[in-house]
């Protein structure tokens, strides 16, 4: 058990840490060629920040184990969507948000869970169903960078930029990226250890103990780009990566390993979630900014799922 303890928070540190530096070089790349801070949030450094709930999606499915992965995507959508932004405002000043683009990103991010959650709760996900989670991701991309992107805006040209730099930024971000690959296999295998030795399901493990991991990189990079006076890049992350755990990190396991989940738990978490998603966006919408209040409110909402599931 202690080794499992161990091999958890060794595996949890380099994921944080290798992200980090995944996205701190694929986010230097996407500002050179001129990609609004957004749809770097959005796009970019939500892939980067949920990598980990992918690399551990395709890990633990491969050796039999999909319930860590959906209990680990579901788990990181409600902490990313209460925890993480709840705490944002306690660590740095309060700031407003995009009414619109809240209301627009919000919706889908309910949306991609709603069918993700009626997906799973049969207690197996084919391979169609699959690829129609990891097929609807660029769907919902599209959809808001339709509805919120301005067409008038100069963009750099790219051209300006030494190719070198480009290929050290891609070279790092990519050794970045392995280090993910090592820490989620460390931190799968922790988890069945765990799960074992304390005769809990993988699924509330993962929930529960995984999901914060797996969701730092989310409050780091949230941090630093408040702090940088990067607003729009903080929320386009924070609820961009939920829409990518609830898509691709889903499905992508089950896409290439398919196997029986616990489906009833899996509803039953999924519709907190829905629900915590629902207060947090409306909240947001309703008031136009992010401060203490809100914040407190997030971390309740998160809170009371430790008393309302894990009874």
């Amino acid at each position: 058990m202690v080794l499992a303890v161990a091999g958890l928070i060794l595996g949890l540190a380099l994921l944080v840490y290798s992200s980090n530096k995944a996205i701190e070089h694929t986010t230097k790349i996407a500002l050179e060629w001129g990609i609004s801070p957004f749809l770097i949030g959005l796009i970019i450094v939500s892939i980067g920040t949920d990598f980990p709930e992918i690399v551990n999606s395709i890990v633990s499915s491969s050796i039999g184990h999909a319930d860590i992965s959906v209990g680990d995507s579901i788990g990181s959508v409600l902490t990313q969507m209460t925890l993480v932004i709840g705490l944002l405002p306690f660590f740095v000043k309060k700031f407003k948000v995009d009414r619109k683009k809240i209301v627009i990103i919000g919706a889908c991010e309910v949306l991609a869970l709603i069918l993700a959650v009626s997906i799973a709760e049969k207690g197996y996900i084919t391979r169609i169903n699959a690829l129609f989670l990891v097929a609807s991701w660029p769907i919902f991309l599209l959809l808001i960078r339709n509805a919120t992107t301005k067409k008038s805006k100069e963009k750099r040209n790219p051209t300006e930029i030494p190719v070198t730099k480009h290929f050290r930024h891609l070279f790092l971000a990519a050794l970045g990226f392995i280090g993910v690959s090592i820490g989620a296999y460390v931190v799968v295998q922790s988890v069945i250890q765990l799960s074992a030795a304390f005769n809990v399901s993988e699924f509330f493990v993962s929930f529960f103990v995984l999901a914060i991991g797996t969701s730092l990189p989310e409050l780091v990079v949230g941090v630093i780009a408040i702090r940088k006076g990067q607003f729009e890049l903080t929320i386009g992350n924070a609820i961009g990566s939920c829409i990518v755990d609830a898509t691709i990190a889903i499905g992508i396991g089950q896409l290439l390993f398919p196997q029986i989940i616990s489906g009833q738990t899996a509803m039953i978490t999924g519709l907190y979630a829905i629900f915590g998603s629902i207060v947090v966006i409306l909240t947001l919408a309703l008031r136009k900014k992010l401060d203490k209040k809100a914040g407190a409110l997030f971390i309740l909402i998160y809170l009371l799922s430790y008393v309302l599931l894990a009874v």
